[in-house]
């Protein structure tokens, strides 16, 4: 049963919104006032809130700003008089869903409701959604390395600074682009990732910067491309050491300038796009032997974050086995199990070339071979270590 707060300081019109609403089997509250309106909402769970406009103490417009600092995912339809319609688009504008005019139409009034109800519980899915996405990308470790790692972060991410991040295959490059992206100003806007070396270089400057209907072959209807799709948001190029020289030379324009023009037209179209990039490959060698533009290079690595291998941070395989077996067994439905310490120690002898990655890839291995206990034997048996 979704629950409403009413707050209106004439009763007579409280009284008669609750009336209808509890007949039409909502749950419903009221406060006759902002301040008490506020207060509730501090302490109440409400799926919508029904507010007027011009009230004494404090009115609808104060009302909606201190909600959206207390719950910025609560839905707000205002109640306005003739007089208010100003205030009532002043309103919307700072997030309220909807206004309904004095007196209520009653069938506007029910669907308006239902709508804002609707709204209200796909938002707080995708800030659920988004929130188990984040866990995803979690950078799991205490080691010294992985610590300068973390600080990193938490100082470049509010920033708008390009970043290129490095290291060897398997360490975990996106899930700094992840953290970047989900700790910055932009975090409500898309992260979109290309990876660079999946794509044929005859298809990637179609893919980055789009194309119109008839550009090639193939081309059946215009199509954005993923700096347009990451407008507002942050563009991540991984394996950007894998572009092709004429696409390095558009990416290269879209961060100078920022516009880019789709394959096959002449017209501009502006982006408001935060670029990380990352790669394995040195990109100072790739420079030296003409592989990579220097002046591109400068533009995306205006922070340079190196991301460990695990060999270099054996310390934290302890925490990454114990979140593996975590993820792993929830994922799969599994049964989960322990590691006996001897098995740990066992991990930490190897060595690792395929980092991060291949300890997972060795994890999920031992949980589904090995007994309810890991032993040290289970892991020379099954790791393909030995």
């Amino acid at each position: 049963m979704a629950k409403i707060l009413i707050i209106e300081d004439e009763e007579a019109i409280r009284r008669v919104l609750n009336k209808i609403l509890a007949r039409e089997g909502y749950e419903v509250d009221e406060a006759v006032d902002g301040v008490e309106g506020v207060s509730k909402i501090k302490s109440g769970d409400y799926d919508v809130v029904l507010c007027d406009i011009k009230m004494p103490r404090k009115d609808g417009v104060e009302v909606l700003q201190e909600a959206k600092k207390i719950n910025p995912e609560l839905p707000f339809v205002m109640i306005s008089g003739h007089g208010d319609l100003d205030t009532a688009v002043q309103s919307m504008r700072l997030g309220a869903y909807d206004y309904i005019q004095k007196p209520p139409d009653l069938n506007r009034l029910l669907t308006t409701l239902r709508n804002a109800q609707t709204m209200g519980h796909l938002v707080k899915e995708n800030v659920k959604l988004k929130k188990r996405v984040s866990k995803k990308y979690t950078i799991i470790g205490e080691s010294d390395a992985i610590r300068k790692v973390k600080e990193m972060i938490e100082k470049v991410a509010p920033t708008e600074a390009r970043v290129l991040i490095t290291g060897p295959n398997g360490t975990g490059k996106e899930l700094v682009a992840h953290q970047l992206h989900e700790k910055s100003n932009r975090s409500r806007g898309p992260m979109v990732e290309v990876n660079c070396a999946a794509i044929p270089s005859e298809l990637i400057e179609s893919e980055l910067f789009g194309h119109m209907k008839g550009s090639f072959t193939g081309a059946h209807k215009d199509k954005k491309g993923k700096f347009e799709q990451a407008n507002g948001g942050t563009l991540f190029l991984d394996e950007v050491g894998d572009l092709s020289l004429a696409a390095q030379a558009k990416v290269l324009r879209a961060l100078q300038e920022n516009k880019i023009s789709r394959v096959g037209s002449d017209k501009d179209i502006r982006v408001d796009v935060r670029v990380i990039a990352a790669t394995n490959k040195d990109l100072r060698k790739e420079i030296e032997e003409g592989r990579f533009r220097e002046d591109l290079f400068h533009r995306l690595a205006v922070i340079e974050i190196k991301v460990p291998a695990l060999d270099e941070r054996k310390e934290d395989i302890p925490l990454l086995v114990e979140y593996f077996v975590k993820q792993i067994t929830a994922d799969q439905n599994m049964k989960p199990k322990k590691f006996a310490p001897q098995a740990i120690k066992k991990l930490q002898s190897y060595t690792w070339s395929g980092n991060v990655r291949e300890l997972r890839n060795i994890v999920e291995r031992l949980l589904i071979l090995g007994g309810d206990t890991i032993t040290a034997e289970d892991v020379e048996r099954y790791s393909g270590k030995e």
